[in-house]
């Protein structure tokens, strides 16, 4: 008869690696957007307006831009990160009441077979 099944710990499963991976990829993605904010705020402070023309105005607002597509993407992929972090409590849960049953169901059994063999 086996004993009382463990619950699977976190970090263990495919879910848990994939999940660390994306937080390194959301970390890596405010970082890149906290440094894209500051170099778009010393070129927008540090150059003057009449040399904030043509191409250097253009790169001003493409860093703004691009400042905004990735905070947006951090945020996003945050957002992921809490919902596979919350599947993966949820799979955990239901695994561990999956494998209490089946030791329950072991129990049963060997009740019976034990009553049967009297």
């Amino acid at each position: 008869m086996a004993g009382k099944p463990q619950k699977p710990s976190r970090g263990t499963t495919p879910l848990d690696q994939t999940l660390e991976k994306s937080e390194q990829v959301a970390a890596d993605v405010q970082r890149a957007s906290d440094n894209l904010a500051v170099v778009n705020t010393v070129l927008e402070q540090e150059l003057p307006e009449e040399v904030q023309v043509g191409e250097v105005a253009q790169a001003i607002e493409h860093t703004s831009q691009l400042e905004e597509k990735l905070a947006k993407s951090a945020e996003k992929l945050a957002e992921v990160n809490a919902a596979l972090s919350e599947e993966i409590e949820k799979r955990l849960e239901v695994t561990a009441e999956r494998d209490e049953s089946q030791a329950l169901a072991e129990k049963l059994k060997a009740k019976i077979r034990a009553e049967g063999a009297d």
